[in-house]
């Protein structure tokens, strides 16, 4: 009897241990290295050391784990050799079972963990010493240990141990907004930093027939007007054709010009930066800072030009969109006009659509919701144009441009409510109405579509939900009666 008293007390002795090792593991798991090194920096007492712990991280939590189950497991054999003393080898052992059960996951699991995470810091910095010293004594066999364990584990291993995995930093961030450490905006831009390798330049680009850009053979001067008129500060310079960039031209540099307006603009401009449309965004940015350049050209599979794409339309990606004075015609990503019906930008992205009514809608042949009217309609949709695509109905909104050339902004969307609507494919204007120059836009825009967008398929799938109609250097609407002029390129003829 006296022997069994001393196995219990040494059995509870050894479940407070693992469980002081198991909010160790919990504590260890859960602090931050940067603010371990703010606490360096304020000489915390045992902020040093807990600094040098975690420079080993799995080698501690490893070690903190490897100890709570020595004291665990010896707690189940003493606790086994009392109980079978009292009532034998079968109800021993199942007595010892249940009961070590329920003090494990209370003593050792649930309770330790918890204040682990509550008190991170005040048990690191507590623990510190004490895990250094053990690390000392027993870094040989914890070494040994890992070794088996990664011998007997599929795939590579980790060097420091299997117990110090990074947990995803999406979940978290779902994690801390979920608990009110983040606000919902915090937590879009920063999963919006982490689709950035993930969304390729392409799916934020000005497209050309939305550039803006001047002859090389014009005068400083009329750029200067042209870029007064546009808000732009950088206009690419084209030569023969607008696939021919030859340079680009900064205001700064027409301004710092002083007299010499009368000059040829291909007299100021600087070098074209040429990117791949299929570059990703992450890289984009970092050779924009690199260079320190805030603008490039697209260049397509075929060698042509695609669009541009400049930072601002790189940090719209994380920040949301940036608007300045000068976008006072912006046209809004999506607008609720109630009853389930919306009206959205010609531009938008047709996943985006789909998000907004519970749909998946990944049609490989588009990206926006403008090209899926088009390839519904097989022509290039004019305003008043109607299709039912998805069990969505899609109505063309726009009108005509400066040049008077047709085109759409805004669709109508709403769900068909009855199976027997049915889609009008064909323009209410009719295409009589707009003459042979209709029908000569929308050849050329076929042409030219085909030669920039056929054998494009999607790169990138956007993860975040705050995805916004693009813009930069564009003026803010959808043009589908392509040619080789953009809307602003008569202007700049003084």
């Amino acid at each position: 009897m006296p022997d069994d008293v001393w196995f219990v007390v040494a059995a509870t002795v050894l479940i407070v241990f693992g469980g002081l090792f198991a909010a160790v593991d919990a504590a260890l798991t859960t602090v931050s290295m940067a603010r371990v090194e703010d606490m360096v920096k304020e000489q915390r007492p045992g902020a040093l050391r807990l600094a040098n712990v975690l420079g080993a991280r799995g080698t501690y939590v490893g070690l903190a784990v490897l100890m709570r189950v020595v004291c665990e497991t010896a707690s189940v054999a003493l606790a086994a050799l009392v109980a079978t003393d009292l009532f034998g080898v079968g109800w021993g052992l199942l007595a010892t079972i249940f009961g070590m059960a329920v003090v494990s996951y209370i003593a050792i699991g649930v309770g330790p963990r918890t204040l682990g995470r509550q008190h991170a810091y005040t048990i690191g910095l507590a623990s510190a010493i004490f895990l250094q010293g053990i690390g000392i004594l027993l870094k040989p066999l914890t070494r040994l240990l890992i070794l088996l364990g990664n011998a007997v584990t599929p795939g590579k291993g980790f060097r420091n141990g299997p117990f110090a995995t990074e947990v995803e930093l999406r979940e978290v961030v779902d994690l801390a907004e979920a608990s009110g450490v983040v606000a919902a905006d915090e937590r879009r831009m920063i999963q919006s930093v982490f689709d950035l390798g993930d969304t390729n330049a392409r799916e934020v680009m000005v497209p050309r027939p939305e550039m803006i850009w001047i002859e090389a053979d014009k005068t400083a001067a009329q750029a200067m007007n042209l870029a007064v008129r546009s808000g732009h500060s950088r206009i690419p310079v084209i030569g023969e054709n607008p696939d021919d960039i030859v340079g680009v031209v900064y205001l700064k540099d027409l301004v710092a010009g002083g007299g010499s307006m009368s000059a040829p603009v291909s007299d100021f401009m600087r070098d074209a930066e040429f990117i791949p449309d299929s570059k990703p965004l992450d890289r984009v940015l970092a050779d924009m800072q690199r260079t320190r350049n805030h603008m490039a050209l697209l260049v397509d599979e075929y060698g042509g030009i695609a669009g541009l794409v400049t930072i601002e339309d790189v940090l719209e990606e994380i920040v949301g969109e940036i608007s300045d004075e000068y976008d006072v015609d912006e046209v809004a990503p999506v607008e609720d006009l109630g009853d389930g019906r919306y009206r959205v930008s010609a531009r938008l992205s047709v996943e985006d659509l789909g998000e907004l009514f519970g749909l998946d809608i990944d049609d490989d042949e588009v990206d926006t919701v403008g090209g899926l009217l088009g390839l519904e309609l097989g022509r290039v949709p004019l305003p008043g144009a109607q299709v039912d695509s998805h069990g969505l109905r899609l109505v063309a909104e726009g009108g005509p441009n400066r040049r008077g050339r047709q085109r759409i902004i805004t669709v109508l969307v709403d769900r068909l409510d009855a199976p027997e609507d049915e889609a009008l494919g064909d323009d209410p204007h009719g295409d009589d109405a707009h003459g042979d120059d209709a029908h000569g836009d929308s050849d050329d825009a076929r042409g030219d579509r085909g030669r920039r967008d056929g054998g494009h398929r999607k790169d990138a799938h956007r993860k975040n939900g705050h995805r916004k109609d693009r813009r930069s250097d564009r003026p803010g609407d959808t043009e589908y009666s392509m040619s080789t002029q953009p809307s602003t390129r008569s202007e700049d003829r003084t």
